[in-house]
């Protein structure tokens, strides 16, 4: 990556971190933030050295959200060419975060500080989200006359259900990292960043540990049956196992059992 990435990227082991790296404008995202999400996780997918990715922020906030200096001139409108050059910006935006949701590797979150805006939208996009103590969550969008429109409306009731979204999300409150415990949007609380970190390697290491074809077929099938309902996810299920059984992983994890130690999967 360049100097001028707003990304920067770590590799330990099959665990593989993106650390968002705008520290001087709280990680906020423009068009480069977008394209570069975009980007990275067709890497993170296309690599069978990553198993799972791990999202970090560099310096103060975990995000500001949107950087609306940056994005001040398109939200202007205009005429109705304008207006059809922001509906592509839209869509593009939001496709960074789809590829975050899309990706076969599994994806945590650890948000420190402000998560505001953006950031929701990206936390709704991962798998797993973790967060420390000091951690603000916003919805912002109602406060600045705009509709949340990468992702958060479409993903979060399934996350938090629709009580605890529509409040959030009409209101535009600030809502802290033991409310968001409380309402199941982030499964682990810490109290430093560092344990935070610590934790979310913790994690990591444990879904690297396992067998990368089932893990991901886990992601697939979880996605699919919640946009298509429980009785194509069966169909669906039962079809992705009969094309997968039996795999070299499986006959590994019996082999282990038997020789009483850990299972070395390779993803074959």
């Amino acid at each position: 990556m360049s100097d001028n990435s707003p990304f920067k990227i770590e590799k330990d082991g099959y665990v593989t971190w993106l650390i968002l790296n705008r520290p001087e404008k709280r990680n906020s995202m423009n068009n480069a933030f977008f394209q570069g999400l975009v980007e990275n996780f067709q890497k993170f997918d296309r690599d069978p050295d990553v198993r799972v990715v791990i999202i970090k922020g560099e310096g103060k906030s975990f995000t500001a959200g949107l950087d609306l200096k940056e994005a001040g001139t398109t939200l202007q409108g205009g005429d109705a060419g304008k207006r059809e050059e922001l509906r592509k910006e839209i869509l593009r935006a939001q496709e960074s975060m789809n590829v975050i949701e899309r990706c076969t590797k599994p994806v945590i979150a650890a948000a420190h500080s402000h998560c505001i805006g953006g950031g929701v939208d990206l936390l709704s996009a991962s798998d797993i989200r973790m967060a420390s103590r000091d951690a603000i969550f916003s919805i912002r969008e109602t406060r600045i006359a705009i509709i949340a429109d990468l992702g958060t409306l479409q993903r979060l009731p399934y996350i938090i259900g629709h009580g605890w979204f529509r409040e959030l999300a009409l209101t535009g409150r600030d809502f802290t990292a033991e409310e968001a415990l409380k309402m199941g949007f982030i499964t682990h609380l810490c109290e430093t960043r560092e344990e935070l970190y610590e934790e979310a390697k913790k994690i990591a290491d444990e879904i690297a540990a396992c067998s990368p074809l089932a893990v991901q077929g886990v992601k697939d099938v979880s996605l699919f049956s919640r946009d298509r309902g429980v009785y194509p996810g069966l169909e669906y299920v039962a079809q992705k196992n009969a094309a997968l059984l039996p795999s070299e992983d499986m006959m590994e994890a019996f082999t282990a059992f038997m020789e009483k130690r850990a299972p070395d999967f390779k993803g074959r």
